[in-house]
């Protein structure tokens, strides 16, 4: 009986402590972070960041850089989240015209060199910039070999009936590198030549995909698809070398299997960034977020996870970015920076819809 009484009394113990360490679980902090599809950071940082804050982040993918700022907009009044990745100096004066972010500017944007810095101008920082790209057509050297066709050297080529059915470009309205391309073509035509460039290209055969991961992945011949030429970033040729098979740093080829096509007027500089949402229920924690996506580590394993230059200066690179050429960017005009969306309405009204 008393051997009995004992064992019900551990096993009551065993109960409350079980409870006890279930609500402890239950009441950890929760951070929640947002972001497009293509966004990723090492497992085992993420778990330092939590044991040092005590919490726990979730992570919330929502598509491309465009359907993700969309997403914001519409939940602006029960954010989705506390802190938001990968909204970019394309999207920048929507997303501060929609009032979705708050203003946080990090400590360790030091390390940032001001020419890539987003909201200098303003004097408020309501994005903090993480990493920079250059958006550019890429190639696919082995169909161009085969096929025996001189590579397109401007962007009226490319409009031609003969490179337009070869390339395919993500959406302007829905991805942020198609969106910095429309910015390029635009600064590069007017409002009216771009219109014309479009709907030639289109007419042409051009395709037009929703995000840039169906462009890449699923439309692109290197990965099965029917065009050899993708509006892609000029990094993109150094992730084909290093997830190519047998990939040795010691060892690397003397050419990457994809190349830039760096028409004049094309190309666009990138910045993406990580701010704090109007809103957040854990504003702190996110500003803490914030100066994490800025520290060495996260910043030394940007490059071969996102395929993007760290925008901390003097973060070492692997040497297969050696392929990954850096274009003169297209200077493109402030102004047209200022008003994104209206030239993303002007292209749905004279290209989409025609």
């Amino acid at each position: 009986m008393q051997r009995l009484v004992k064992q019900g009394l551990a096993g009551r113990t065993l109960v409350i402590a079980g409870l006890l360490l279930s609500s402890a679980a239950s009441a950890q902090t929760t951070l929640t972070v947002i972001s497009h599809d293509s966004f990723g950071v090492d497992k085992a940082l993420v778990a330092a960041f939590e044991k040092a804050n005590a919490a726990r982040v979730r992570f919330v993918k929502a598509g491309d850089a465009g359907e993700l700022l969309n997403r914001l907009i519409l939940t602006r009044r029960a954010p989705l989240a506390d802190v938001v990745y990968g909204l970019d100096n394309s999207l920048l004066p929507r997303a501060r015209e929609a009032g979705v972010l708050d203003a946080y500017r990090s400590a360790a944007l030091k390390t940032v060199p001001a020419a890539y810095r987003m909201d200098e101008a303003n004097g408020t920082t309501l994005l903090n910039t993480v990493d920079y790209g250059f958006v550019a057509f890429n190639y696919d050297r082995a169909w161009f070999q085969k096929a025996g066709l001189a590579l397109p050297k401007t962007l009226d080529d490319l409009k031609s009936p003969t490179y337009a059915k070869l390339t395919v470009v993500p959406s302007p309205a829905t991805s942020s590198p198609g969106l910095a391309f429309l910015l390029a073509s635009v600064n590069q035509y007017g409002e009216a030549g771009a219109w014309n460039w479009w709907r030639t290209a289109r007419a042409g055969g051009m395709k037009v995909t929703r995000g840039w991961s169906d462009a890449y992945y699923k439309e692109f011949t290197r990965n099965g698809g029917k065009f050899p030429i993708v509006l892609s970033y000029a990094s993109s040729p150094a992730a084909e070398v290093f997830y190519a098979e047998g990939f040795n740093a010691a060892r690397l080829p003397e050419q990457s299997p994809t190349g830039n096509l760096f028409l004049p007027g094309s190309t666009f500089l990138q910045l993406e960034g990580v701010g704090v949402l109007k809103g957040a229920k854990q504003p702190a924690l996110a500003r803490k977020f914030v100066d994490f996506m800025l520290s060495g580590g996260v910043q030394a394993d940007i490059p071969t996870r996102m395929w993007i230059y760290p925008a901390a200066a003097g973060t070492k690179l692997n040497p297969v970015f050696k392929f990954a050429q850096q274009p003169a960017p297209t200077a493109v005009k402030p102004a047209l920076l200022a008003r994104p969306q209206r030239l993303i309405d002007g292209w749905v009204t004279n290209v989409l819809r025609r």
